[in-house]
């Protein structure tokens, strides 16, 4: 990837990594990039770096514009190992004046790169440093989604860049939204969202409550991953400001496995009964649908209905993992229920019942259970619960 300048003698020289498909339980089937900037000014500044294995291509990049030596600041917004990995190369390569980083910053440095006689700098919430005519302003975002983020604002040029905020797990030749279907991004801007910055969303509605209180002008969104946002910046604020209120359309999602296919047969018919509630709905197997895709599908819909078989004295793992997974992003306004087929114990409901519960959803008791193989009268009572469930999305949505 060559360097692109975003604004002027504001440049873009973070790399794409085409071949990555899974990123800590997230499928990155598109890849992803991770982005660095470097701003030309009295003082010349980095922020962010990129994932170890790429530290060459980043140094590589920044040759093209400055020699790195130049270079006085690293700005460390965020010390993931997707963005700080290649920090000690870099130090070594440019030798800066400061690092600067915030106080959890500071910590998690030593914590993952040991005592090093870097010179590290902390800096708070609206500290601003000097680059000549250009100023930084730094805003600290504590949780999104780690202890240490910031953001680096420059309000000369009304940017914000935005570490793992705004961004989006997606391996492109292009760089800003304006050079990409706005769909396509946004789906893949919600995936990111509904992923990683889900159980963060009260922490989100603050920090846009922030934004706006304090008048902050942005015209452009550079992130840590994916397009940057200098055409429609006001699409992806307004997005987070939905999503963070986690505002839910009139849809359910059918989120199932099956053995021998009684589970799926009861998914379809509580399928029917959806529809003839007018209800918008998907069916999901496990099999075939990543947990992570599935979690994007939950991020806007009402009723999350869940089917599984009995397999001892549990449920599948397919299920299991989906649940885990779901927990730990702490999803909020949703109705929920269980169903499936079982051989003779039949826990499985009983045990995602219980999981739904502890997640704090509206759940719908007791679920619904068949033995063995549905017959009709069992079908028509899985249509019920589609309907039930189908009122209840209708009674609840706006």
């Amino acid at each position: 990837m060559m360097p692109i300048e975003i604004k002027k003698d504001i440049y873009h020289v973070g790399v794409v990594d085409w071949n990555i498909r899974d990123f800590h339980g997230y499928s990155t089937y598109k890849g992803t990039s991770y982005n660095a900037y470097l701003a030309l000014d009295d003082k010349k500044a980095l922020f962010d770096t990129v994932k170890k294995p790429f530290c060459g291509q980043l140094l590589h990049n920044i040759r093209k514009v400055v020699d790195p030596r130049s270079i006085d600041y690293l700005i460390v917004n965020h010390v993931e190992m997707d963005h700080s990995g290649s920090i000690p190369e870099v130090i070594e390569a440019i030798q800066p004046e400061k690092v600067f980083c915030s106080t959890m910053g500071k910590k998690a440095l030593e914590a993952h790169f040991g005592s090093q006689r870097w010179p590290l700098e902390v800096v708070k919430s609206g500290q601003e440093i000097s680059l000549g005519s250009r100023t930084v302003r730094f805003l600290e975002t504590r949780m999104l989604h780690w202890p240490d983020s910031m953001f680096s604002y420059i309000p000369e040029e009304k940017l914000l860049i935005s570490n793992d905020a705004f961004g989006q797990h997606w391996a492109t030749s292009e760089t800003f939204d304006d050079q990409v279907a706005l769909s396509e991004l946004m789906r893949h801007a919600a995936k990111y969202y509904a992923n990683i910055l889900l159980p963060y969303s009260p922490l989100v509605q603050k920090l846009l409550a922030t934004v706006s209180e304090s008048g902050l002008e942005i015209e452009t969104i550079a992130p840590d991953h994916g397009i940057i946002w200098r055409s429609q910046p006001k699409a992806i604020l307004e997005a987070y400001d939905t999503w963070s209120r986690q505002e839910s359309q009139a849809k359910a999602l059918i989120i199932y496995d099956t053995m021998w296919h009684s589970t799926e047969k009861m998914a379809h018919a509580v399928a029917s009964g959806l529809a003839e509630e007018g209800v918008s709905y998907k069916v999901l197997s496990l099999k075939h649908n990543h947990r992570s895709d599935v979690m994007t599908e939950v991020l806007d819909s009402r009723a999350l209905l869940f089917g599984c078989p009995t397999l001892n004295n549990g449920m599948l793992p397919t299920m299991a993992d989906m649940l885990c997974y779901l927990k730990g992003l702490k999803p909020a306004n949703k109705i929920a229920t269980a169903f499936g087929s079982y051989g003779w114990s039949g826990e499985a409901v009983k045990l995602i019942t219980q999981q739904l519960q502890e997640m704090k959803l509206d759940v719908l008791e007791p679920g619904l259970r068949v033995q063995y193989v549905p017959d009709h009268e069992a079908l028509a009572q899985c249509v019920e619960l589609g309907r039930q469930v189908g009122r209840a999305v209708k009674e609840s949505t706006p």
